[in-house]
C-alpha cells in the first residue's frame, strides 16, 4: 500500500520548470545581488564614509565663518539669499544648500555613480560577479540605484544637518525671503524639500555621464574626474552669452532655477525646463550605458 501511495503522490505532485541549461537547480536572476547586499557593500566603502563627513561638517565651516566675520550684508543696497543666511534655520539651511549646488553637490552624484561599475573593474572583480552568475542588466540595475540612492542620501543629508545647526545658532523661526517678506517654518521646510528633489534631478545628468563613463573604462578616477570635469565645462559654456538661447539647452543654465521656489508664490516654469533638459540628457546616456555594457567584452 505505501508503494501505490507514493506513486499516486507523485503523479499528482506539479511538476516543476526544469532549470535553464547551464545554470543550477533554484537559481533565480531576480535574486542575484540584492540591493540590501549592493548597499551595504557602498556604505562600508571609505569614499562613503569620507563624502558623508565633508557634507556634515560644512554647515559647522559656514557657522564659524559668519562667527568670525560677522554677519552677512547687502552689497549695492541689493539683497540675496546669502545676505539672509542667519536670519533663521531655514535660511541657513537654504545657504548651505545654494553654497554647493554649483560644485560641491556634484562631487558626491560623480564618485557615487561614477564610482561603482569602474572600480570592480579596477579590482578585477567585475568578470567573477558576471560568472557567479549575475546577469549584465541586473549587476547595472543595481549598480544605478544604489549609486542614485547614495547621492540622494548626500543631497539630503546637507540641509538636515544644516538646519539643525543654523536652528542651534540663530534660532526656530520663518525663512526671510530676500526679496522681502517670509514664509511659516511649515511653509519653509516644504520648499526646501521642492528645493532638494530639483537639485536631484538636475544631478542626473551627471550621474548619467558618470555611470556611462564607469561601463567604459576600468579606471574609477577616469569616470568620476570625466563626469566633474565635463559638468564645469557646461557650467563654463553656460556663462557665454554670445551663445545665446543655445544656452537653454544647457543642463547647468538651469542649475539654480529652483531660487524660484523661494518666493511667496513659487514660480515652476525654469524649474519645469530644467528637469526636462535633465531627464532628457539622463535618460539617452542611461540607455547608452546599458547598451554599450552589454555587448563589453569584459576581461577584468
Amino acid at each position: 500500500m505505501s508503494a501505490l501511495t507514493e506513486r499516486a503522490e507523485e503523479s499528482t505532485a506539479p511538476e516543476q520548470p526544469p532549470a535553464p541549461a547551464g545554470t543550477a537547480a533554484g537559481y533565480r536572476a531576480g535574486r542575484t545581488l540584492p540591493l540590501r547586499v549592493e548597499l551595504v557593500r557602498q556604505l562600508k566603502r571609505r569614499r562613503t564614509l569620507v563624502m558623508g563627513a565633508v557634507l556634515a561638517l560644512l554647515p559647522f565651516v559656514l557657522v564659524t565663518a559668519f562667527a568670525i566675520g560677522g554677519e552677512p550684508e547687502g552689497r549695492n543696497t541689493r539683497v540675496n539669499l546669502m545676505d539672509t543666511a542667519t536670519a533663521s534655520g531655514a535660511n541657513f539651511a537654504a545657504v548651505s544648500l545654494f553654497v554647493s549646488a554649483g560644485f560641491l553637490l556634484v562631487i558626491p552624484v560623480a564618485l557615487f555613480c561614477g564610482d561603482t561599475v569602474a572600480s570592480e573593474a579596477g579590482w578585477s572583480s567585475l568578470r567573477y560577479l558576471l560568472a557567479a552568475p549575475v546577469p549584465r542588466m541586473r549587476l547595472l540595475w543595481s549598480k544605478l540605484v544604489v549609486g542614485l540612492g547614495l547621492s540622494l542620501g548626500a543631497m539630503v543629508l546637507l540641509p538636515v544637518v544644516a538646519l539643525a545647526v543654523g536652528t542651534v545658532a540663530y534660532g526656530w523661526g520663518p525663512l526671510h525671503i530676500p526679496t522681502g517678506g517670509t514664509l511659516d517654518a511649515g511653509t519653509a521646510a516644504g520648499r526646501l524639500v521642492v528645493i532638494v528633489a530639483y537639485l536631484f534631478v538636475s544631478q542626473l545628468v551627471t550621474a548619467a555621464l558618470a555611470f556611462w563613463l564607469s561601463t567604459r573604462t576600468d579606471a574609477p578616477l577616469g569616470a568620476v574626474g570625466g563626469a566633474v570635469g565635463l559638468t564645469i565645462v557646461g557650467n563654463v559654456l553656460d556663462a557665454v552669452t554670445a551663445l545665446g538661447d543655445w544656452r537653454h539647452f544647457l543642463p547647468a543654465h538651469w542649475q539654480f532655477a529652483w531660487a524660484d521656489a523661494v518666493q511667496p508664490t513659487p514660480e515652476w516654469s525654469g524649474m519645469i525646463q530644467g528637469a526636462s533638459v535633465s531627464v532628457t540628457y539622463a535618460l539617452v546616456l542611461f540607455a547608452l550605458a546599458f547598451r554599450g555594457f552589454a555587448r563589453k567584452d569584459v576581461v577584468s
